[in-house]
């Protein structure tokens, strides 16, 4: 238990190093609501952790409603594209060609050129919680959840600003 807390806090030391990234991923979240437009979360597998905490947690994420195939976006929208890989890779190429501002977090490492912000959280190994190294836990959707919850935390400090 020491081992996977102390890996853990390291994990989550490193997301806040991403500081830049996730202040402009809130503003970029943070312009839909403004122009009274809707956050849209597009969350794949275990990512899904994210949009049950944005649309169903105590402090839900303002203008926000789940991606779906079927959505139409206007440019007032904004999209979050949450994946454990590549799984979003898709709907990004759509977002891009259709010109629909969209932020995207992947847990493990990969570039892309096409969101307005991208953060790759490099989880390709998992985290080692035996002292031989010989186990690892993949923590992807907490660490999602993390960033979520920076995120959320910067976007809510915006608004607020905002409306004075």
């Amino acid at each position: 238990m020491k081992i996977f807390s102390a890996q853990l806090t390291k994990l989550f030391q490193q997301i806040d190093g991403h500081k830049d990234t996730l202040e402009d991923v809130a503003r970029l979240l943070a312009q839909a609501v403004i122009s009274e437009g809707t956050i849209c979360l597009a969350a794949f597998g275990e990512m899904k952790a994210v949009a049950a905490a944005a649309l169903d947690g105590d402090e839900p994420l303002p203008s926000a409603s789940e991606w779906k195939p079927e959505s139409i976006l206007t440019s007032a929208d904004r999209v979050f594209i949450l994946a454990k890989k590549d799984e979003g890779d898709e709907l990004a190429g759509r977002l891009s060609d259709a010109a629909i501002p969209f932020a995207m977090l992947c847990a493990e490492s990969k570039e892309t050129d096409l969101p307005e912000v991208f953060l790759s959280l490099g989880i390709d190994n998992g985290i080692p919680v035996a002292e031989t190294g010989s186990r690892n836990v993949m923590p992807h959707a907490m660490a999602a959840l993390y960033a979520y919850h920076i995120i959320k935390l910067m976007m809510d400090e915006m608004l607020a600003e905002e409306s004075y």
